[in-house]
């Protein structure tokens, strides 16, 4: 005669055993997660930033640029210069103010939309009456925003373009503005990748410098 043995679970035994499959689950999933959040939030950018930091200082750092040993921008970030005896720079569509580095980003208007027309319409009067006499056409990155809004280069074109201008309101011969420009105007990456651009912060101080060392 054979005796059969039948187990039963009770509702005791049972949420003992989903309790110690979910510890045994969980422990080691909570210690993976604090393990990578540690690796990854914070030893891997440490270790990148302290390379960095030792391999291009400048780079790691802003890119800033230094005068009288204060920092007065970026090379990386647009300035809103709008004075006759500067070179302009790329329009921004960043709010609330143009160059916005925590709002980067373009006016989002499509190619038919009026509000981009008149904007490029006002960017293109501003031009003409700080320079009434210029019969040139007008570059595109001059009255075209960039996607970033924060763009600090402008090309070799709206530079030129605006070299008279320049030159005659700060009592300069046009020569010694574009022999600056060419000064300050950087080539293709590697001569190979981009478009030759001119940054406009860079080639303004070095106006002011020039202007300070004249004594004007």
């Amino acid at each position: 005669m054979k005796t059969k043995f039948q187990c039963r679970l009770t509702p005791a035994s049972t949420a003992s055993s989903v309790a110690a499959v979910t510890k045994a689950l969980l422990r080691p999933a909570i210690t993976l997660f604090l393990l990578l959040s540690v690796i990854t939030g914070i030893v891997y950018p440490l270790v990148v930033t302290g390379i960095a930091k030792a391999i291009f200082p400048g780079d790691a750092a802003g890119s800033l640029i230094f005068r009288d040993g204060k920092p007065v921008g970026s090379s990386l970030i647009g300035q809103n210069f709008t004075d006759p005896k500067y070179f302009w720079g790329r329009p921004s569509a960043t709010s609330p103010q143009p160059y916005n580095g925590t709002a980067s980003g373009g006016s989002n208007l499509g190619p038919l939309n009026p509000a981009l027309a008149d904007a490029v319409k006002g960017r293109i009067a501003a031009l003409k009456a700080a320079d009434p006499d210029k019969r040139l056409t007008i570059p595109a990155d001059l009255v075209e925003a960039s996607a970033s809004g924060l763009d600090p280069d402008i090309s070799p074109a709206a530079a030129a373009y605006q070299v008279e201008r320049v030159a005659r309101a700060r009592g300069l011969k046009a020569e010694a503005v574009a022999a600056l420009v060419a000064k300050y105007t950087e080539g293709r990456q590697w001569g190979l990748f981009g478009e030759p651009t001119v940054n406009v912060l860079e080639l303004n101080l070095a106006l002011d410098a020039r202007a300070a060392s004249a004594g004007q």
